[in-house]
């Protein structure tokens, strides 16, 4: 059973995004065998906010995937997205803060979503404080570079202290 559901998931993964109907119809196969798997749940909570952008939706998916996997190393990133699209900022904020107590769970892509919850927030400073220790939690050139981006775009979006005493001492 383990192995045919597995098949299913992995053929659902490996069409999505880019034939979702090919997806949805492994990913049904999937859930009919196990219909508490976290990672089958997860993928639909994905769809629903990712492609359809119908986040209630998803989340129903994906808190019905944290209940059967509540360490799961997947779901919580997913949500904690989907959360943020939907502006659900406080949900977010607590499921950000139980995330990274999981053993194993990708800190750094965390934090950066703590730092977006920040920015949404209007607090580009502590954003930026959130994306200095997301690079310690960096273990790969693709995400370090992604902290980087992320720090010199809310730094661009910061207010210029230093330009406008200078623009008003040269009037």
């Amino acid at each position: 059973m383990t192995l045919t559901k597995n098949k299913y998931y992995f053929e659902a993964l490996d069409n999505y995004p880019y034939s979702l109907p090919d997806c949805l119809e492994a990913l049904n196969y999937a859930l009919s065998y196990d219909p508490e798997d976290a990672d089958s749940l997860c993928l639909m909570g994905r769809i629903y906010s990712e492609m359809l952008n119908d986040f209630e939706k998803a989340k129903l998916y994906f808190e019905e995937a944290m209940q059967c996997d509540m360490t799961n190393l997947n779901v919580p990133q997913y949500y904690i997205k989907c959360l943020l699209d939907n502006e659900d900022l406080r949900e977010a904020e607590k499921l950000i803060e139980y995330s990274l107590k999981i053993k194993g769970i990708d800190k750094s892509t965390l934090l950066l979503h703590r730092s977006l919850l920040s920015e949404k927030r209007g607090s580009f400073s502590n954003a930026l404080k959130f994306l200095n220790e997301a690079e310690k939690y960096c273990f790969t050139l693709y995400s370090l570079d992604l902290v980087r981006d992320r720090k010199k775009f809310i730094k661009s979006k910061m207010p210029k202290k230093k330009q406008n005493k200078i623009e008003k001492e040269t009037k």
